[in-house]
């Protein structure tokens, strides 16, 4: 095997794993915010092979859309459950040290993909990459493979939950 590849299989094990292991722990997890952040290292991981798949232009949209959309989730639901003495609890410092380890190694990995990326007029000869204003007509055509009639499903979904969420905080004042 090459070096090359080695390293590329090394990432996509990964890269699956992470989205495994903590897809499996936002469904099991008790508190809310732990759910949203194992989501959100789910949500980053599947931004992460859409980036190793050649897909930059999805990968650009899962980081806006679902990871800013996780951050809206965390503002929910601190807002929702936190209570006094939550917010008063100290960290411990295994945790910290933990949360270090977290964030350098993920650091680490992101430095590596950015460096590993092809980038220039080289990748963008190659033509791995659909226009954007095909994307963008996929999107919002109503033809056989258009995609508007789950986009509209979808917002109201998203309706659905932002009300919701309205009646939910004005049942707890």
């Amino acid at each position: 095997m090459e070096n090359g590849s080695l390293a590329s299989t090394l990432v996509f094990f990964i890269l699956a794993a992470v989205m495994v292991v903590c897809s499996i722990l936002a469904v099991t997890t008790k508190k809310i915010l732990r759910a949203a952040t194992y989501l959100l290292f789910v949500l980053f991981a599947t931004a992460g092979l859409y980036f190793y798949l050649n897909y930059s232009f999805l990968g650009a949209v899962q980081l806006t859309v679902y990871a800013g959309g996780i951050i809206v989730l965390y503002v929910f639901s601190i807002f929702l459950t936190s209570t006094d003495e939550e917010k008063n609890r100290p960290i411990r410092s295994y945790r910290r040290w933990l949360g270090f380890i977290a964030a350098s190694a993920g650091t680490l990995l992101c430095v590596y993909l950015f460096n590993a990326m092809p980038w220039g007029d080289a990748y963008h000869a190659k033509g791995a990459e659909v226009p954007v204003k095909a994307i963008g007509n996929a999107l919002m055509s109503a033809d056989k493979f258009g995609y508007i009639l789950p986009f509209e499903a979808l917002s109201i979904l998203l309706l659905a939950c932002i009300i919701g969420g309205i009646m939910i905080a004005r049942k707890r004042r």
